[in-house]
């Protein structure tokens, strides 16, 4: 009943002005972080795209946290200097989830065909970037449109992707961190977009989201698909280990992953190759993505009118 309600609610939406969501506008942020290069930890990069994140965020939320962490690298032991950035809306509000992805790029394209470029950084124009690109557009049309009846949180965590391939908890070292001093009120949900980006884009219903969230899941894929992004395919795909996981298993807080794992297609995956630049990253991509966000964000503050 609550799922009829929420989509008797979203076709009232429809009928109704909402948010434009801006492909072009998403694409310039996208092209604007890989324009700082490799952002891993450590690197020039990385500083100077933490302060662009806060002098960003900071004039377009009710409340930003920054939260500053260290934690060892788990390449080689020394100390690593993470960020991550929680901005929150309608901060009065206890009904309220997370849109979530990381900032940081990984370190080493261990995953290039050719064996020179496995030691040097990606530049995470699809991993990274895209989720972040997204998020950022986001953040321009709660502070112009806010929401009056739920709160949402935008989270920017940092360090997702330095760990090291078979060691699965030195992924999502940011996430990890965060769910340790979550602020109140807490969250009762997430949604994280990762890879989302590509030409060829395809979401199948990975995993863990279906194990964690199977409702929020079910939600969005049956939004997008009357959106008429048959892209969001009701399909299982890959078990994922990303921000939603550690999310859920650290802090108990129900999350999702929205991704696109084949990157752009299953015999070619850029995937932590020096190929994930702008030139292979759509901005109709991230139009379907962009727009499916807005939808279920204001649908779900009208389900939440009084």
């Amino acid at each position: 009943m609550k799922i009829l309600f929420y989509f008797i609610c979203i076709n009232i939406v429809f009928s109704q002005q909402i948010p434009y969501f801006s492909e072009k506008r998403a694409m310039d942020l996208l092209v604007a972080q890989c324009d700082f290069g490799p952002r891993h930890p450590g690197s020039i990069g990385h500083e100077k795209m933490k302060v662009y994140l806060t002098d960003f965020l900071n004039p377009l939320c009710d409340s930003l946290f920054v939260m500053h962490e260290e934690t060892k690298n788990p390449f080689n032991d020394k100390t690593m200097h993470l960020t991550n950035f929680f901005a929150r809306y309608n901060i009065d509000s206890s009904v309220r989830f997370i849109i979530m992805a990381h900032w940081d790029s990984r370190e080493f394209a261990d995953r290039d065909p050719i064996l020179t470029n496995r030691k040097l950084p990606i530049l995470g124009a699809n991993d990274g970037a895209s989720g972040v690109a997204v998020i950022l557009t986001l953040a321009e049309i709660l502070h112009k449109h806010p929401v009056a009846n739920i709160g949402i949180d935008l989270l920017l965590v940092d360090g997702e992707d330095q760990g090291v391939s078979g060691d699965p908890e030195s992924f999502g070292l940011g996430t990890q961190m965060f769910s340790e001093k979550i602020p109140n009120p807490r969250p009762d949900f997430a949604i994280c977009l990762d890879m989302v980006a590509d030409h060829e884009q395809h979401f199948l219903m990975e995993q863990f989201s279906l194990m964690q969230a199977p409702d929020i899941v079910d939600e969005i894929w049956t939004l997008a698909n009357d959106l008429g992004y048959s892209q969001f395919e009701k399909k299982i795909g890959y078990a994922v280990m990303d921000d939603h996981y550690y999310l859920y298993k650290h802090a108990q807080i129900p999350a999702i992953d929205i991704i696109d794992f084949d990157y752009p297609n299953k015999q070619i995956n850029f995937w932590h190759t020096i190929q994930d630049t702008p030139e292979n990253c759509s901005s109709e991509s991230l139009k379907s993505i962009g727009s499916v966000m807005v939808q279920y964000i204001y649908g779900k503050d009208l389900e939440h009118a009084e």
